[in-house]
C-alpha cells in the first residue's frame, strides 16, 4: 500500500480519514477475487466475530464458518461450556443449516420463542426423527399461544435429499415456490435445512474447514493465573485458533502467558492482543504470537478513550503494526472501529489479514441473547463492552462479593446498549454478503485478485470530514 502522490499523513488516521484510489485493473469481475487469508486461520473470507459475550456463541460460530469466516468464543464462558460448543460446532454440516425443531405437541408460545434464533425464522416439526411440517411466523399470527403447532403447521413439506447439489436445491425450491426445505437422509430422517438464499450462498462461499472437513472455531482466554491449563484444554478440545486476550496486551502478564502457551507446542495459530504500536507487536511476536490483535478504543461499545485518553486511531494503528509484523513473518488482525464495508476494505488495504467485528454483528439473529422490541416494535439485541460492569461481573463470578464489587467500580465499556436489527440485513450472513461485495469491488478497483495483492497495490488518499460526507449516499436528496 502507498499513499497518493507520496503524501504521508502528518497525524494519526481513523477509517473516515482515508479513501482508496482506483487504478488500472485487469480484474474484470468481483467473483474473480479470492478473499482467502494467509495467516493460518483457514478463513476464506477475512471476517472474524469478536470474542465478546454479546457477539460470539454457538449459532454465530457455525453460521460464520459456513460462509468462510471465524467466530472467537469469549473468555467469559466457562471452559467446560466452551469445550461443548467447540464439539457441537464441529458436528455441524458445512452446507446445510442446523434447523430449529419442534414436536407436533409443542405450543405456539414455544415456537414464538424459538423462531428468532435463526434468520430464516422457521422451525421443522419432527415426529420420530422425520419432518412432518414447517412452522413460520405467518402460521403463528392471531393464534392462541397454547395451540399445538401440529394443528397450524404446513404439513407434509417437500424435502431435499442430503446428496443434493446446491444449484439443484435452489432450482427445486424455486420451482415449488418454497423459501426453504428440510434436508433428509436415505431413511427420511431430518439432517438439516436449506433455504433458497442459503443454496445460492453455498455456490459463492467456501466454508472455513479444518483438516478433517469440519467447521472452524476459535476461542479466547485471559492472561490470569490458569492460562496454561485453559489453553491446553482448548487445544485438546480441537480449537482452531487460540486467542490470548486482554485490553492492554503490551504488559508482562501477556508476555508470560504467551511463553507458557508456546511451551505447549500448539499446532494452531496463537493470536494475542490488544496493542497499537510497533514495540507491542515486536514483543508479542518474540514471546510466541503468530498473530497480533490490534485496536485500543475504536469499538462502538468501548469508552476507554473517553475515560483514560488511552488508545490510537485505528487505521494508523493497523498501518504501523502491519509493517512491524511483516518483518517477523507474522500477521495482524484489525479489531474494532468497523462500521461500513469501506472500513473493512481499508483495514485489508493497510495489510490486516483479518478484520474483527463486534457491535455490527451483535445486531443479528445469530448473536447470543434474545430479540427484544422497543416501544415502536423495532427489534434489537442488547450489547455490552468487555470491560463493562456487566462483563466484569461475569468474569469474576467465582470471586468474593467484596472483590467483585471493587472491580465493577472501574468499568470502561458500555454496560448495555441496543443493537437494532437491520430490517434489510437482519442475519450475519446478510452482513457478510454486503461486506464481501464491497471488499471484492475494492480489490477490482485496485487491480488485485487476492488479498496480499490488494495490500501491495492499494493506493490510499487522505480526506477531511467534508470528503467523507461527500461519499455518503443521500436517501432524500438535497
Amino acid at each position: 500500500m502507498r499513499f497518493l502522490d507520496g503524501h504521508e499523513p502528518t497525524h494519526d488516521l481513523t477509517y473516515e480519514d482515508a479513501f482508496l484510489v482506483p487504478r488500472r485493473s485487469d480484474v474484470s469481475s468481483r467473483l474473480d477475487v479470492d478473499l482467502a487469508t494467509v495467516d493460518g486461520t483457514g478463513t476464506t473470507v477475512p471476517l472474524l466475530a469478536a470474542n465478546m459475550t454479546a457477539v460470539s456463541g454457538r449459532r454465530m460460530a457455525e453460521t460464520l464458518a459456513r460462509r468462510g469466516g471465524l467466530a472467537v468464543l469469549p473468555q467469559d464462558i466457562p471452559i467446560d461450556v466452551v469445550r461443548t460448543v467447540i464439539a457441537d460446532v464441529k458436528t455441524r454440516h458445512p452446507v446445510f443449516e442446523t434447523p430449529i425443531t419442534l414436536r407436533p405437541t409443542d405450543t405456539v408460545g414455544q415456537a414464538l420463542n424459538l423462531l428468532p434464533k435463526r434468520s430464516h425464522r422457521a422451525a421443522i416439526v419432527v415426529e420420530d426423527g422425520h419432518p412432518v411440517g414447517i412452522v413460520t411466523p405467518r402460521d403463528l399470527r392471531e393464534v392462541d399461544r397454547f395451540t399445538q403447532v401440529g394443528r397450524i403447521m404446513a404439513a407434509e413439506p417437500d424435502t431435499l435429499p442430503d446428496t443434493v447439489d446446491p444449484r439443484a436445491a435452489f432450482d427445486q425450491l424455486a420451482q415449488a415456490r418454497h423459501r426453504l426445505g428440510p434436508v433428509v437422509d436415505d431413511d427420511g430422517r431430518l439432517v438439516g435445512l436449506l433455504t433458497r438464499v442459503g443454496a445460492l450462498r453455498s455456490t459463492l462461499y467456501q466454508p472455513a474447514l479444518d483438516a478433517d472437513g469440519r467447521l472452524r472455531v476459535g476461542a479466547a482466554i485471559g492472561v490470569g493465573g490458569d492460562t496454561e491449563d485453559k489453553a491446553q484444554q482448548l487445544l485438546d478440545a480441537g480449537v482452531d485458533v487460540l486467542v490470548l486476550d486482554t485490553a492492554h496486551g503490551h504488559q508482562d502478564r501477556m508476555l508470560d502467558a504467551l511463553h507458557a502457551v508456546r511451551g505447549l507446542a500448539p499446532r494452531v495459530p496463537v493470536a494475542a492482543g490488544n496493542v497499537v504500536t510497533r514495540d507491542g507487536v515486536d514483543e508479542l511476536i518474540a514471546a510466541g504470537a503468530d498473530i497480533v490483535k490490534v485496536g485500543v478504543g475504536p469499538g462502538a461499545m468501548c469508552t476507554t478513550r473517553m475515560l483514560t485518553a488511552v488508545g490510537r486511531p485505528q487505521l494508523s494503528a493497523v498501518l504501523e503494526t502491519v509493517a512491524a509484523a511483516r518483518q517477523h513473518g507474522a500477521h495482524v488482525w484489525a479489531d474494532g472501529g468497523v462500521r461500513h464495508p469501506r472500513d473493512v476494505a481499508l483495514a485489508l488495504a493497510a495489510g490486516a489479514s483479518n478484520v474483527m467485528i463486534g457491535s455490527w454483528f451483535a445486531g443479528t439473529y445469530e448473536s447470543p441473547g434474545d430479540v427484544e422490541h422497543d416501544p415502536d416494535g423495532r427489534p434489537y439485541k442488547l450489547s455490552f463492552g468487555m470491560a463493562s460492569a456487566r462483563a466484569v461481573q461475569r468474569r469474576t463470578e467465582h470471586e468474593t462479593p467484596f472483590d467483585r464489587a471493587r472491580k465493577t467500580l472501574f468499568e470502561e465499556g458500555i454496560s448495555s446498549g441496543r443493537r437494532y436489527l437491520d430490517p434489510d440485513r437482519p442475519g450475519v450472513e446478510d452482513l457478510v454478503d454486503v461486506i464481501t461485495a464491497g471488499v471484492r469491488s475494492a480489490c477490482t478497483y485496485a487491480g488485485a485478485a487476492t488479498l496480499p495483492a490488494f495490500a501491495e497495490q492499494a493506493v490510499m488518499g487522505l480526506q477531511g470530514r467534508s470528503g467523507y460526507d461527500e461519499g455518503r449516499p443521500l436517501d432524500r436528496g438535497w
